[in-house]
């Protein structure tokens, strides 16, 4: 097995774009001369657009072909947990030879990432932890057909090892000093369950909407959504706050959204998230 270490290059981040990119054709067709915002871009090329204003305004998830993301996942999963959850209602979907792409109605708030939430983020913390508890407590385990399970993620990572694709732009700062090897040893001791539920899937503070009650109002990015241990999304919750509040949100997240911290799956979790997110 290697023993290349997981140190990495700095990524390009996803985020709302400094520059807007151009729009893709498909999403200047679906907006029909409506006004057309890119909100969020990712490090792969993808693209969420708001389109329009009012009553009438929707989002369009765009993926370009060969960029990796399954948007056709994502839509599934909307799907079947819009029957339970606030989570983005599919209006449209479809493809072309340059990408992918589905529209989806407008849920009220703001992201956890916003301007207006990021100057409070006690309450921006809080209102994630509840919306994440809520989310566990109310998709329903044995009617999911999802998995993001440790154990098949796991086999991802094994897989990818094998095959020489893990290394140096694979693992965090925190998993800098880790070889492949030494990686895989940590990862096969999966931790015990604690409690089974429907996780996000990326859990991460921009896909918690929040209204201006500060309550939480919905949750979007759901494209791994699935059946794992709660430890999975908690341990990418509370690191997220880091990235995006600073330092010390960590513990009130857990607060509000009623559990002790637990070092050890945490860890666990973080580096899993690290090699197969």
């Amino acid at each position: 097995m290697s023993t290349e270490r997981l140190t990495v290059s700095t990524p390009t981040a996803s985020g709302p774009p400094r520059r807007p990119p151009p729009v893709p054709p498909a999403v200047e067709r679906i907006a029909a001369g409506r006004p057309v915002r890119t909100v969020w871009a990712n490090e792969v090329g993808g693209l969420t657009l708001e389109v329009g204003a009012g009553a009438g305004r929707c989002f369009v998830k765009w993926a370009p072909t060969g960029s990796g993301i399954d948007l056709t996942g994502e839509v599934q999963r909307a799907r079947w947990a819009g029957a339970f959850a606030a989570v983005p209602r599919v209006l449209d979907e479809g493809a072309d030879e340059t990408g992918a792409w589905f529209v989806s109605a407008a849920l009220p708030g703001q992201s956890a990432v916003s301007e207006r939430w990021t100057a409070e983020p006690d309450r921006a913390v809080e209102a994630i932890g509840r919306g994440l508890r809520t989310l566990h407590d109310t998709l329903p385990v044995p009617a999911c057909p999802f998995s993001w399970s440790a154990e098949e993620r796991l086999a991802t990572v094994r897989s990818r090892a094998a095959a020489g694709m893990l290394g140096p732009r694979d693992g965090g700062p925190e998993h800098q000093d880790l070889t492949v090897s030494e990686a895989l040893a940590i990862l096969e001791d999966v931790p015990p369950l604690d409690r089974l539920v429907v996780c996000h899937g990326d859990a991460c503070s921009p896909n918690t909407l929040i209204d201006e009650r500060g309550l939480p109002s919905g949750h979007v990015d759901l494209g791994s959504l699935g059946v794992a241990d709660r430890w999975a999304v908690l341990a990418i919750a509370t690191w997220s706050t880091q990235w995006n509040y600073g330092r010390g949100w960590e513990t009130r997240l857990l607060e509000a959204y009623g559990v002790e911290p637990d070092p050890h799956r945490t860890a666990y979790y973080r580096l899993l998230w690290d090699l197969c997110p």
